[in-house]
């Protein structure tokens, strides 16, 4: 098994999405680790449509990807310091830094509003989501995704002040 396999593991999430918006979607965005989900999930989203806009995120502390330079940041699982192994440039338009302290707020407010528990990284996905449905404007489909639960934040400080 290679780290390779984890596209097409991804890919799946891609073909829910097509099945679930039919009339087709107009930007998918995802953090990035290794890079396997958000990259899986573009192959199959640009093999349906070749305009739709793929944004690849990370936290804004470390900003490897935008703008060339590491720094430290407490989002588990993304920003790993360097250039992903698994990123394809010719895959998406736009890398993007989001301030985790927006993210964590989501969680937040995710949890208050929504009742959906999740981690900093999915805070962070839905943070860029809503910041990109705005830019792009009425009738726009964007999608991103729920990476995780928050249940193993609950000892953390993620929840503590919530």
């Amino acid at each position: 098994m290679t780290p390779r396999d984890a596209l097409i593991g991804y890919e799946e999430i891609s073909h829910e999405l097509v099945k679930q918006f039919p009339d087709g979607i107009d930007a998918f965005c995802g953090a990035v680790g290794v890079a396997g989900m958000t990259m899986g999930v573009a192959r199959i989203l640009k093999s349906h449509s070749a305009s739709v806009r793929i944004v690849v995120l990370e936290p804004a502390s470390s900003p490897v990807i935008s703008k060339g330079w590491a720094g430290t940041h407490h989002v588990e699982g993304i920003g790993v310091g360097f250039v992903p192994p698994l990123l394809n440039q010719d895959l998406y338009e736009e890398a993007r830094g989001i301030p985790e302290e927006e993210a964590r707020a989501m969680c937040h407010r995710l949890a208050r509003e929504e009742g959906l528990l999740v981690g900093t990284s999915t805070g962070l996905n839905v943070t860029a989501a809503i910041r990109l449905a705005k830019e792009l404007g009425q009738g726009k489909t964007v999608v991103t995704v729920a990476s995780d639960t928050g249940l193993k934040y609950m000892n953390g400080k993620l929840f503590a002040d919530a």
